[in-house]
């Protein structure tokens, strides 16, 4: 994957880093937020977009 289009998901629960995935900056101002399965919760929750 492309570095610069390259973001970290982090669950909003536990703050532990799941997901990597990739977005368009130039037409994706805001940060992503995603509702994805967290292993360490056990349960599906929010994963924000983190720098």
């Amino acid at each position: 994957m492309s570095q610069d289009n390259l973001i970290k998901l982090e669950c909003v629960d536990c703050r532990r880093v799941n997901y990597y995935s990739r977005k368009n900056k130039k037409t994706l101002k805001n940060r992503l937020q995603l509702r994805k399965y967290c292993e360490h919760c056990r349960k599906h929750t929010g994963h924000k977009e983190t720098k």
